[in-house]
């Protein structure tokens, strides 16, 4: 068993759960779905081809920057007939950051891995819309658990989003992973991918355990560090004197003004 760990980080993002006619959602963080979807396309793999292979995968994400939620109004017309459809309402995670994690069998993990590298249909982060921003793949680790292997992996966020931080030696992360069959505990989402068969989309519940993991800050700077320290060092202001220009100036100019 091989656990192949995602980067999935962009401008937008959208991953949605469900929709109800013009109204899109997005959830919190990365379905299931949504990046199974991304590894099938990623192998060229057909919209009405079997998924249960990549449905198999043990899948956990974790939350390293959640990003803010914005809404876009959008209009659309039919091709044939030019008339205007309903503006559709939908939402969107704007600079996010997330670690998704999968698990299976140790050839279907390399072969995701190579996939991802060097895809057949270009990935996009849960709408054709929203292009990953740098490369997807960080790498195949060893072990069976998703979860176990997200606890290890360093802080992905933005340096900006860090620094916010930058009183917390340690950062509190969500962690969203699979329960285990059976359980009885977390939360149930229609997420578990059947079928991506535009005829017929099926999905079945799955259920998600949420807690959390502490991770280290590299812009941890202390309380009790001195205060000039803290300070980024300022480069000196270049000096700018435009007039000292004028002084090369020849004191008398040719007759034909050139």
């Amino acid at each position: 068993m091989s656990v192949l760990v995602l980067r999935l980080a962009a401008p937008l993002q959208a991953w949605g759960s469900s929709a109800r006619f013009a109204r899109r959602t997005t959830e919190t963080a990365p379905s299931k779905s949504g990046v199974v979807g991304l590894l099938a396309g990623a192998l060229g793999r057909q919209r009405d081809a079997d998924l249960s292979d990549l449905a198999a995968l043990a899948f956990a994400v974790r939350i390293d920057q959640p990003g803010t939620r914005i809404r876009d109004f959008q209009t659309a017309h039919h091709a044939d007939t030019d008339k205007a459809m309903p503006v559709s309402e939908r939402f969107y995670l704007a600079d996010a950051v997330f670690l998704a994690a999968v698990a299976g069998d140790d050839d279907l993990i390399h072969a995701l891995y190579e996939a991802v590298r060097a895809p057949v249909y270009l990935p996009y982060l849960g709408r054709r819309s929203c292009p990953p921003q740098g490369p997807v793949e960080l790498g195949i680790r060893d072990g069976n658990d998703p979860a176990a292997v997200l606890h290890d992996e360093p802080w992905q966020a933005a340096a900006w989003h860090q620094k916010r931080h930058r009183k917390q030696a340690m950062v509190p992360l969500p962690l969203l992973a699979e329960a285990a069959a059976g359980a009885r505990l977390g939360t149930t989402l229609r997420d578990q991918p059947l079928s991506f068969d535009p005829a017929h989309r099926r999905y079945a519940l799955r259920t998600v355990v949420s807690t959390s993991v502490d991770v280290s800050n590299p812009h941890f700077r202390p309380a009790n560090e001195p205060r000039h320290s803290q300070r980024r060092r300022r480069l000196p202001v270049p000096s700018h004197s435009p007039e000292a220009h004028l002084t090369q100036l020849p004191t008398q100019l040719p007759l034909d003004g050139h």
